[in-house]
């Protein structure tokens, strides 16, 4: 792309993007990150996953975003760096534990997790204080971590369904493990209450499972037989969880919405428009529900560019679905040539609080933050 052309292509997005956004921050990293975790509503952790040493930091939102009046007034518009440390090696998943200044972090290689202190007023530095052993020494995607939302801290892990455990930090002790023979490799685990978690595997397969027994996990089948699509998974949590909804999204952007009541009845589905330009990472595909926005989703990893869809427009049978809003700023941003790969969204978030307000990284070592415009309330129309 010639540079006169690139020039006019970001011009067009921004001012596109005065009438699209209500806040649009941008933030480099020295080197990309896979990881985007919360560890307050006003900061965020982010980590390289370079084979070798990598910066693990927090970073301070824009003072100017979390401005709820007389934002004009407010001059800081940068991210900034509150705490740092280093890794000795990737780190593909992190997860912070609610309540502490502690994350626990895998580094897709094997099942072993390690453990973090971020720091605090006191010091800024965020340092390894331990790790976990994990029942893989070597492992094609890593484990999957999810911390216990309400309790001791506590973390669930495992890189294949079979290894899934709950682990206590402070003693390392074993509280509890999912009883099953299946290797199924694991796309996602979370919690959807204190004690029931989801665990989606690749295949498309959910369980759901209680810590507090040791019955067998209710097991839902991939809603399709295709062996060469891979899935990923999502849960909303409601009040109780019986009245969570599942996502699952596959490779070839079949999306299907399921009641925890029934995960083998789909709720609705849909033919997401999601655009493969030869660069797909398995690893870097998320699927997120909003969390203070009903029947929002988010999708990233196919491209560069973060789309949403309102899953209440979709049917019983299958459609096609077009995005509600779609963030396209890494991809425009970052100029092409014949030979380059182009840039694809490794990693997006939902702020926990503020309904359209997301984060996002990319391969290109963009981080952005960005509060979105709904086009249907531009429009005046009903929105949800």
């Amino acid at each position: 792309m010639e540079d006169a052309e690139f020039e006019d292509i970001l011009d067009d997005w921004f001012i596109e993007s005065l009438k699209t956004y209500k806040d649009l921050h941008v933030y480099q990293l020295e080197h990309p990150t896979q990881v985007l975790e919360w560890t307050s509503g006003k900061s965020v952790c982010v980590a390289g996953y370079s084979q070798s040493k990598n910066e693990i930091l927090e970073l301070r939102l824009p003072l100017k975003l979390l401005a709820d009046e007389n934002k004009s007034l407010c001059a800081e518009r940068d991210f900034k760096v509150s705490h740092g440390g280093f890794t000795d090696g990737p780190v593909r998943c992190l997860t912070h534990i609610p309540g502490t200044r502690c994350a626990v972090t895998n580094d897709g290689l094997s099942s072993d997790l390690q453990v973090w202190d971020l720091g605090g007023e006191e010091s800024d530095v965020i340092r390894r204080t331990g790790s976990i052993k994990g029942k893989r020494s070597a492992s094609e995607r890593g484990s999957r971590i999810a911390a216990r939302p309400s309790s001791a801290p506590q973390v669930l892990h495992g890189a294949q369904i079979s290894d899934v455990q709950l682990t206590e930090l402070t003693s390392g002790e074993t509280l509890y493990k999912l009883e099953t023979d299946s290797a199924d490799p694991l796309s996602s685990l979370q919690f959807v209450s204190d004690t029931v978690f989801l665990a989606g595997c690749c295949n498309g397969s959910v369980y759901v499972a209680d810590t507090r027994t040791s019955a067998p996990p209710q097991l839902s089948h991939s809603p399709s037989s295709d062996e060469s699509v891979v899935w990923w998974t999502d849960g909303a949590a409601g009040p109780h969880s019986s009245s969570c909804r599942v996502i699952r999204v596959s490779s070839s952007g079949q999306a299907v919405v399921s009641d925890l009541r029934n995960l083998g009845g789909a709720g609705c589905q849909a033919q997401l428009d999601v655009q493969t330009p030869g660069r797909c990472s398995q690893v870097d595909v998320k699927v997120s529900w909003a969390p203070t926005l009903d029947d929002c989703i988010s999708v990233s990893g196919f491209s560069g560019v973060v789309q949403i869809y309102n899953t209440r427009l979709w049917g019983a049978e299958p459609q096609e679905a077009r995005p509600l809003f779609e963030h396209r700023g890494h991809a425009v941003s970052s100029q092409q040539t014949d030979d380059s790969v182009p840039t694809f969204v490794t990693s997006h978030i939902w702020h926990p609080e503020r309904p359209r307000t997301l984060l996002s990284a990319a391969s290109d070592g963009s981080v952005h933050v960005w509060d979105w415009v709904d086009p249907d309330r531009q429009a005046g129309s009903p929105t949800p």
